[in-house]
């Protein structure tokens, strides 16, 4: 390294010829005025799509076969309602759920009043209070 440094420390500088200094200088300069119509317009979505067009159209083809694949495989709208009307119990199986309801409660017996229900009918509770102060 010490080699390479040293021969650059003995050549000597070449200046630059004249006219090119003009060229370097025209260049390094922002051009004047351009007519905002000669610009092209560009579209918020080509921004958004331009750095990977093919990823962005494969997506767009998988939501297409996607779609296709849901349109197809659905059932049409009669086997629906069909399904509906059998899916509402009839009054047989009504009648049967009341009868277990009932033997339900027989093998049950009388129900015993909880604990929260004997607090609520307390006469200090906030609840009555509301009561008797929007009665007075």
């Amino acid at each position: 390294m010490n080699e390479f440094e040293q021969r650059l420390r003995q050549t000597p500088l070449r200046s630059l010829p004249p006219e090119w200094r003009q060229d370097i200088l025209a260049a390094a300069q922002p051009p004047t005025s351009v007519p905002a119509r000669s610009q092209p317009t560009e579209l918020w979505w080509t921004r958004l799509l331009w750095p990977y067009p093919r990823a962005w159209a494969g997506l767009a083809a998988a939501w297409v076969v996607i779609l296709g694949l849901h349109l197809a495989t659905r059932e049409p709208a009669e086997t629906t309602t069909a399904a509906r009307a059998e899916a509402t119990p009839g009054p047989e199986y009504r009648a049967q759920l009341q009868q277990q309801q009932q033997m339900l409660a027989e093998l049950l017996g009388p129900a015993e009043p909880r604990e929260a229900a004997r607090s609520r009918s307390t006469p200090g509770s906030p609840h009555t209070w509301r009561q008797t102060t929007l009665t007075a």
